[in-house]
Order: structure tokens, then sequence, then C-alpha cells
């Protein structure tokens, strides 16, 4: 069942960049943003890494996209919101 709500839905599965260099980081976020901008909210797993979430965010701002940072509990990831 979690099969058909995932395609019927269009799921498309957070990137998650633990184990990435920092120096991957933007060209694999500018992909996965790009790629899947029609399919927002999309959610990129940051870890709690301040130099990772910088990467991530000029990533974002350059390319003019909305984005909150986390929650109250968990600070480690980013929501793209359009």
């Amino acid at each position: 069942m979690l099969k058909r709500f995932r395609q019927k839905l269009n799921f498309i599965e957070p990137l998650d960049l633990h184990g990435i260099k920092h120096a991957d980081v933007s060209e694999l976020v500018e992909d996965y943003i790009l790629n899947n901008q029609n399919f927002c909210p999309l959610k990129i797993i940051t870890g709690n890494s301040d130099k990772m979430k910088k990467i991530v965010i000029e990533v974002l701002e350059s390319h003019r996209f909305n984005f909150d940072e986390g929650d109250f509990y968990n600070r480690g990831y980013i929501n793209v919101l359009n």
C-alpha cells in the first residue's frame, strides 16, 4: 500500500547529504532541486554541520528557492518550499 501511496502523490525521496564531501554538495543539491522542482516541498538532510547548511542555502538562494531550516527539535534538515 505504501508503494501505491508514494506513486499517487509523486513522493520524492529526501536528499541525504551524510557522508558527502563538501566539495560535491553544490552540484548534488543543484541537480536534485532542479530535477524535482515540480514536486515541492523537497527535503534535504544536512545533519548538524553549519558548513553543509551554508552550502545548501547558497545554492537555494542562487536559484531563488524559498526554504526553511528544520524545526525546534531537529535542525538537521532544510525544506525547499517552491
